[in-house]
């Protein structure tokens, strides 16, 4: 028997068992289309979460607590205020090359209006380093830091929460049970379907904050190099600097493509699983199709024993029904994928979620669909290539 007429005597035994054959391929339907879903939300987030690394711009360095083991339990920041003004001595044109910040999250009310939100205690040199800008009002100035005044800078989100329409310079703001002039309004950078929304934030001067959260410490420092090229040369002075007071396994100093690097790896592996998870529904998918060709060979054991008494060999048999397998996984991969591909446009669409169909996410639904019904379908096609065909057409 040639191939052509085995994949038609194949597709002929699934559409005379429609439902059978709909209800098997289900299975490898919603295995296919949750690698394909799981996958691309998985990627949307990687691309979402570098795209906003990378738009604090690529000569930023981060000073963080710690020996930069992403795995190790959190350490303790050590930095203080005074190893900004460090760093602006040290470093070439340094100042306001250098900010810091100390982070809580806290209590805030304004208007009748009451809310947590991210309050973030900054060096006067912060945003210039960060490259934020305010849309309204006045920046925090030096001298905001130095006498500790109870000004903020709220985030574009955190105006329309508090104050709805109305402009909220001058108005004033109750954190952590303490009142706040609001100062500025900062320009909005946008919603991320991933991590904390930057536009739901308040900045305080930085002495103000350490008195609110009742610490003297920073949680990081950001460092701006001059350019590119001069990264590394800043990076040793900057870890000179630190070593006169603290010692190495103590901070951490990574470059923006270090912290892309270990970020995009984080979530590459989380994916990877997700995706690992989701192949699980496939083979149970598997399992069905199995159970499904089983039966199909108990059922057509006479017409098994016709063919082979009318001269079909043991391998034609046995791979008409390795076809039947591999066509009931492959349609149902197929379907999978269009049905995979249509939710993560419609998730991108209706929700804030990003989601990227990557081509090798479409090639392992396929080919491990595709692979079932190979793995899956093998012992039925055997158990019915080897009937003997006397025996076979002796059963009722």
């Amino acid at each position: 028997m040639s191939l052509r007429e085995a994949v038609r005597v194949a597709m002929q035994a699934l559409v005379a068992n429609r439902l059978r054959s709909a209800l098997t391929t289900l299975g490898v339907v919603i295995g296919v289309m949750s690698v394909v879903v799981l996958v691309a939300i998985g990627q949307g987030a990687r691309q979402e979460i570098t795209g906003a690394i990378e738009g604090l711009g690529s000569n930023l360095l981060f000073v963080l607590p710690g020996d930069g083991d992403f795995g190790a339990a959190p350490a303790r920041a050590r930095f203080v205020t005074e190893d900004i003004d460090d760093l602006e001595r040290e470093l070439p044109g340094g100042e306001g090359r250098a900010g810091g910040y100390v982070v809580g999250g806290e209590q805030v009310q304004a208007e009748g209006q009451r809310l947590t939100t991210s309050v973030y205690g900054i060096t006067a040199g912060y945003l210039r380093v960060v490259e934020r800008e305010v849309a309204r009002g006045q920046p925090l100035s030096g001298s905001d830091v130095l006498t500790a005044r109870r000004v903020a800078l709220i985030g574009a989100t955190t105006a329309g929460s508090l104050f709805g329409d109305q402009d909220p310079i001058g108005r004033t703001l109750t954190i952590g049970g303490i009142r706040f002039r609001v100062q500025g309004v900062l320009e909005r950078v946008g919603g991320a379907a991933f991590g904390p929304d930057r536009d739901d934030e308040i900045l305080v001067p930085v002495t103000t904050g350490q008195r609110l959260f009742g610490v003297n410490t920073l949680d990081a420092i950001f460092v701006r190099a001059s350019e590119t090229g001069t990264i590394d040369t800043d990076r040793a002075t900057i870890e000179r600097v630190l070593n006169r007071r603290l010692d190495a396994a103590e901070f951490t100093v990574l470059s923006q493509d270090e912290i892309i690097g270990v970020v995009g790896d984080i979530l590459q592996i989380l994916t990877l699983v997700l995706a690992a998870i989701a192949g699980i529904s496939l083979l149970v998918g598997g399992v069905g199709v199995s159970n499904i060709m089983l039966v199909s060979v108990s059922e057509r054991t006479r017409e098994i024993g016709l063919r082979k008494a009318l001269g079909a060999r043991t391998r034609d048999i046995t791979r008409q029904f390795l076809l039947e397998a591999i066509a009931l996984t492959g349609l149902g991969g197929i379907l999978g994928l269009a049905m995979g591909i249509t939710l993560a446009w419609l998730a991108e669409a209706v929700t804030p979620l990003t989601a990227e169909i990557t081509w090798w996410s479409i090639v392992l639904a396929l080919g491990v669909s595709v692979g079932v019904g190979l793995l899956f379908g093998v012992l039925p096609a055997r158990r019915a290539g080897r009937l003997d065909p006397v025996d076979a057409l002796r059963r009722d």
